[in-house]
């Protein structure tokens, strides 16, 4: 039974609560940081192979390409990098890949997927805005995804987009 009593401790425990009890903490990231604890950039590139036919290189990464980072599983974070949309409509786009420099995955092959971030926002991002680098800020979640564009390591579920300024 819910009384003036209960109310009350109920209220006086709410206002002394320190609001990071009821929030995930904001954790600002940049790329180097998806690389796992320990593992240098320098050993998460691979191999490669030409395609002659197509007049491509095509990387080929060691097991170090797609470590992840376990320490941002379900982070609160911010981070910034360029859209590479899977679907476009008339207000925006919802789905699409983060990458960490412009033409990642569509001039050049793509990066290793502990460098690749697949995104849902809440809130389409406007069509005319898909060039700007951008600020994401979600929940991130380490998980393997395979798209038509390359595998990535990890996943965003954003809450809030922004325009990069540097």
């Amino acid at each position: 039974m819910f009384n003036r009593r209960s109310a009350l401790l109920f209220l006086s425990a709410s206002i002394a609560a320190p609001q990071n009890a009821f929030s995930a903490a904001l954790r600002e990231i940049t790329w180097d940081d998806l690389i796992p604890p320990g593992v240098p950039y320098s050993e998460i590139i691979g191999e490669g192979e030409l395609d002659e036919a197509n007049d491509l290189w095509n990387p080929i990464y060691d097991a170090n390409g797609v470590k992840v980072n376990e320490e941002l599983n379900g982070a609160y974070i911010k981070m910034p990098g360029f859209i590479i949309p899977f679907d476009i409509s008339l207000a925006g786009v919802t789905d699409f890949m983060l990458v960490p420099y412009i033409g990642a995955c569509i001039h050049t092959p793509p990066p290793p997927s502990n460098q690749l971030v697949m995104v849902r926002s809440a809130r389409p991002w406007p069509g005319d805005n898909l060039w700007d680098p951008v600020w994401v800020t979600g929940t991130m979640r380490t998980q393997l995804q395979s798209t038509t564009l390359g595998q990535t390591g990890y996943s965003i579920e954003a809450d809030e987009m922004a325009i990069y300024e540097w």
